[in-house]
């Protein structure tokens, strides 16, 4: 019987399916399997601890003759080491799909979930969106276990790079709680951020005193009034002074929480879930805010 001749890159693309597998052989194990569909696949045929067993190599032409062959190889090192490559696959397998299990976005946003139970909307959506656009596309995809404190600043400094250093500093920080959260729950044992400290530049922060003279008062309402920004702006800057309430509050305020007619304004506060009730301060009968229609019916 002549020997079997190797199989050739024309051979492979040209061969046809019939009403059953059609197997053509290419030497040392390997041969290709072309199923009555037309499916093409490449299997390596071995014998290990006196067993004989098969393993996929992958589907023609996503994965080349050459591509196989050097697979066949591979496979053959390791059996005549005693060690069986069907066994190699699985364990490979296995570990990465634990590592996409543990990956550092899978984690995050099990973290996630839990910590923003009791933040305010804004907040939150702030927080994720800082991930996904600054984390997720460098670390996202890494088994957090494996991540390093160089991994987190080259992420870091790359926020920094565009003038963001406050949103690095976020950034940091969201990180430092994701991965204490891995720690807690076994799947990492160490926190690389706390490292990083004094790898970034410091934030400078301008603490602004409060105003307690009326003179001082008086300058400040009348910068106010004098502001030329956009209309949103300028009323929140008018309102303020006179529901003394937080900007992110008077940010969300709705008109349906609004009475005109008992001249107040009601709403649940963000940070402690409490119902607040704001009542409009009395203006002059020129009102000049322009803010509260009719205020000569407030009361």
């Amino acid at each position: 019987m002549p020997p079997k001749t190797p199989l050739t890159d024309t051979a492979v693309k040209n061969a046809k399916p019939a009403d059953k597998p059609v197997r053509m052989f290419d030497g040392g194990g390997l041969y290709l399997e072309i199923s009555p569909a037309g499916g093409k696949l490449w299997r390596f045929k071995y014998r290990i601890e006196g067993k004989e067993k098969r393993l996929a190599f992958g589907a023609y032409p996503e994965t080349s003759l050459a591509d196989a062959r050097q697979r066949r190889e591979e496979a053959r090192k390791l059996i005549a080491n005693g060690v069986d490559p069907g066994e190699v696959k699985k364990a490979q397998k296995a570990a990465k799909q634990e590592r996409a299990t543990n990956s550092f976005e899978v984690i995050t946003r099990e973290w996630f979930e839990r910590w923003r139970t009791d933040k305010s909307e804004s907040h939150f959506s702030k927080v994720i969106a800082r991930l996904e656009k600054d984390v997720f596309p460098w670390l996202g995809g890494r088994a957090i276990a494996e991540i390093t404190a160089p991994d987190v600043l080259a992420v870091l400094r790359r926020i920094e790079s565009r003038g963001a250093l406050d949103t690095a500093h976020r950034a940091g920080g969201n990180c430092t709680q994701v991965f204490r959260y891995a720690i807690a729950t076994g799947r990492a044992t160490h926190n690389p951020v706390p490292d990083l400290r004094g790898a970034l530049p410091p934030i400078n922060k301008r603490h602004f005193s409060s105003i307690t003279q009326p003179v001082e008062v008086g300058s400040l309402l009348r910068a106010i009034d004098g502001y030329q920004g956009t209309p949103e702006v300028v009323s929140a800057l008018k309102l303020l002074p006179i529901l003394f309430a937080r900007p992110g509050e008077l940010c969300q305020m709705k008109w349906a929480n609004i009475d005109l007619e008992k001249a107040e304004w009601k709403y649940t506060t963000s940070k402690t879930k409490t119902e607040h009730l704001a009542p409009f301060a009395r203006q002059p009968p020129e009102n000049p805010y322009g803010l509260l229609p009719d205020c000569s019916r407030m009361r």
